[in-house]
């Protein structure tokens, strides 16, 4: 898949569909196993199904691939949908490692994988919707 000037899309440089799904399983398979995501496991219903469902159909979109999930559901309006769930800094810093971890564990090149790091950082920052102190603020140079 190539976008609008024939360049290839981030979703066909990750390997398309059966990749992103991949990713997905990851992302969730750690999460659901770590005692390191517990805060970011609670967030989520028992059974994930439906949650990688739609993080796949998202993360395809994002991607540049299908737009699966607008098809679905409408513009994702990220913020607005987990804006039910308490976001701080922790459970931003957990959803970011176990992504990170499962974009590493899928072996997508560097490249790709920086710059979906660079726009995933950016995304998870701005789901923010807990007012608190950065971890970092009291700590001396």
């Amino acid at each position: 898949m190539n976008d609008s000037e024939g360049v290839p899309t981030p979703f066909s440089r990750i390997g398309g569909e059966a990749v992103v799904r991949r990713l997905v399983d990851a992302f969730y398979d750690r999460m659901d196993r770590e005692p390191a995501y517990a805060k970011l496991r609670a967030m989520h219903p028992a059974s994930l199904d439906g949650s990688r469902d739609k993080l796949f159909w998202f993360l395809c979109g994002w991607l540049g691939g299908p737009q699966h999930f607008v098809e679905r559901f409408g513009h994702p309006r990220l913020r607005a949908r987990h804006l039910p769930f308490s976001i701080g800094f922790e459970e931003r810093d957990q959803w970011l490692d176990c992504m990170f971890r499962a974009i590493a564990d899928c072996g997508v090149e560097e490249g790709l994988a920086k710059e979906m790091a660079r726009s995933l950082y950016s995304t998870a920052d701005w789901m923010r919707n807990r007012e608190e102190e950065h971890p970092d603020a009291n700590v001396s140079a």
